[in-house]
């Protein structure tokens, strides 16, 4: 009967975060995308922004309808930072650390992209300046994206903290406990990785992430956003499985979303990058040490689960 119950909920969740969110996507924000009318691409931004609160609608709808009791435990939100600082600093710091170091290795390979100057985000600061009437410096351009480049690192967790709970709480603190009492941890981990990046399918097409007209397009970009979502998702149901919280998964999330576009301040106008490559950790060079803990990660989880079932 509990097994019964579980993969009704799962179902049940799927249909309606997908349901809602590809309503949403499809016919509300795909018409506005590209839009000349300023008020009309605002209003499709807010309403990507405000998508992201979908799944945990859809696990609290979810909780509700299969009257499922609530407790301390089942929720996952509460900190847990006694023992558990270790997973924080993994989803934080060790983020922003793996951000950097895939940008490295993707410039250490395509030296060419490499602009110390910036001039790619010096000319998208420019153009935003001349469309607003003013003037702004070099040194005032420098001096703001080095700002933002501090605040991506410090304060992202923070500034993108709600929104991301807004997805956690439905992937990590509602479908990856269901998902791991329906199938083993590996498949449980690549299933769930997978549902992530379909979720994200109709953005994925309009270029979220990924452009448009290029080669496969938009299948290449849809599986693409599949393995993105498998290799974060391993990692972030890690730290949640650790800590048995979603918010260290939060703080990861949000660390990612705030400081993952740094690399690409630093590629050429003249020798434009491969979004499916990198520096981003989107591409596979650019997230390389995501792809490489994800792996290890999964081992040790894998590894820990038949030493308990022997």
């Amino acid at each position: 009967m509990e097994q019964k119950y579980n993969t009704k909920q799962i179902i049940i969740y799927l249909l309606i975060t997908f349901g809602l969110t590809y309503s949403i996507e499809i016919f509300l924000i795909r018409p506005m995308v590209g839009s000349a009318d300023i008020a009309q691409a605002y209003f499709a931004q807010l309403l990507t922004a405000a998508v992201m609160f979908l799944p945990s609608v859809g696990a609290l709808v979810t909780r509700l309808v299969t009257k499922e009791k609530l407790n301390k435990e089942n929720l996952m939100i509460s900190l847990r930072l006694k023992g558990n600082l270790k997973y924080y600093g993994l989803a934080w710091f060790g983020y922003v650390l793996l951000i950097i170091l895939g940008a490295v290795l993707y410039f250490l390979i395509f030296p060419r992209q490499f602009d110390a100057d910036m001039g790619y985000v010096k000319t998208l600061f420019e153009a935003q300046a001349d469309s607003a009437g003013v003037t702004v410096s070099a040194e005032q351009i420098k001096i703001t994206i080095i700002v933002q480049i501090l605040m991506g690192i410090f304060l992202s967790p923070f500034l993108n903290f709600i929104p991301c709970f807004g997805e956690e709480w439905g992937w990590r603190g509602f479908l990856l406990p269901k998902m791991l009492k329906r199938f083993k941890v590996v498949p449980a981990l690549l299933i769930n990785g997978v549902i992530w990046g379909l979720w994200h399918a109709p953005l994925t097409m309009m270029g979220h992430n990924y452009g448009v007209g290029y080669r496969g397009f938009p299948f290449l970009g849809i599986f693409a956003m599949c393995l993105f979502c498998i290799v974060m998702g391993i990692i972030l149901s890690y730290v949640t499985i650790k800590t048995g919280s979603c918010i260290p998964a939060v703080i990861g999330h949000g660390t990612l979303n705030g400081f993952a576009a740094v690399s690409i301040y630093f590629t050429s106008l003249q020798n434009p990058y491969n979004v499916f490559l990198g520096p981003a950790p989107t591409g596979l060079i650019g997230g390389a040490g995501f792809i490489l803990l994800a792996i290890v990660l999964l081992y040790r989880l894998n590894k820990e689960e038949k030493q308990k079932n022997i």
